[in-house]
């Protein structure tokens, strides 16, 4: 699929549940601040993502701490490095795709990312082991 029609089925709602990886994930959200200003592109994103999860009757999948966090951080690197492509993005950027150890790891508890008022509201890192 091109950037186009990724971007296009996800505000549409009609994007395949079963190809959304993490990978793609980072994908839209990288599609999203390269079209549009910071805090539209995350409160977008962030609003169709959270519709997508009640169309699919995933409610409770949303979790804004993490979707708040990933496209802060995919924001602050492109605006910085100004990749032309995902492609080129993603091989200054794999950090992002590692699970194991995940990135969230980096900069935020256990507790915290499992606490319910992270699913809902945008928490700040509270990790005081940063690197």
């Amino acid at each position: 699929m091109t950037d186009d029609e990724i971007f296009n089925a996800f505000e549409a709602g009609t994007f395949d549940a079963k190809t959304f990886s993490h990978k793609m994930h980072i994908h839209v959200g990288w599609i999203y601040v390269t079209r549009l200003e910071r805090l539209e592109a995350i409160e977008r994103f962030a609003d169709r993502l959270r519709a997508w999860a009640i169309a699919l009757k995933i409610p409770g999948k949303y979790h804004a701490t993490i979707t708040w966090f990933f496209m802060l951080l995919i924001s602050e690197r492109q605006t910085l490095q100004s990749a032309k492509t995902f492609d080129a993005f993603i091989d200054q950027n794999s950090d992002l795709l590692s699970k194991s150890p995940s990135i969230l790891e980096q900069y935020y508890t256990a507790e915290t990312l499992a606490s319910p008022h992270a699913r809902t509201h945008y928490l700040l890192p509270d990790n005081l082991n940063i690197a």
